[in-house]
């Protein structure tokens, strides 16, 4: 094989393997960080991941349920199973479950907390986001 023609397959092989997916001009860029059914929502945002078997999580299940009522039609708040949401989990670089991310409508990172979050600091933080 000539020297050109390795160089070429080097290239053609790193290009694949540091840039797996690249949008074509055709298709319309999908924010990876959020599922497809609500990553175009021009609402604020909480993603609450974790593991239907962790505890923590249990505990915040019913809290968030609540605030999803509380604040329909204002905020989107949407849990992640980690089992079944692999790429959303890495993507968003969780480390350690439950983790609740916090969005504008803008779809820019407010805040991050990992852990059990209670009803009323997740509260303070929509009030911080604007959220009434």
């Amino acid at each position: 094989m000539k020297k050109g023609n390795i160089l070429f397959l080097t290239l053609l092989i790193f290009t694949t393997l540091v840039f797996p997916y690249q949008p074509t001009f055709s298709e319309p860029a999908l924010d990876r960080r959020f599922p497809k059914d609500i990553a175009k929502i021009s609402l604020p945002k909480l993603l609450d991941f974790g593991r239907g078997k962790c505890i923590p999580c249990k505990k915040m299940a019913p809290i968030l349920q609540e605030l999803s009522e509380e604040y329909k039609d204002r905020v989107i708040i949407k849990i992640i199973e980690i089992d079944q949401e692999k790429e959303l989990t890495r993507v968003n670089q969780i480390r350690l479950i439950p983790t609740q991310i916090f969005f504008d409508s803008n779809n820019k990172e407010i805040s991050r907390h990992e852990g059990f979050m209670y009803k009323e600091e997740i509260k303070k933080v929509f009030e911080k986001m604007g959220v009434k």
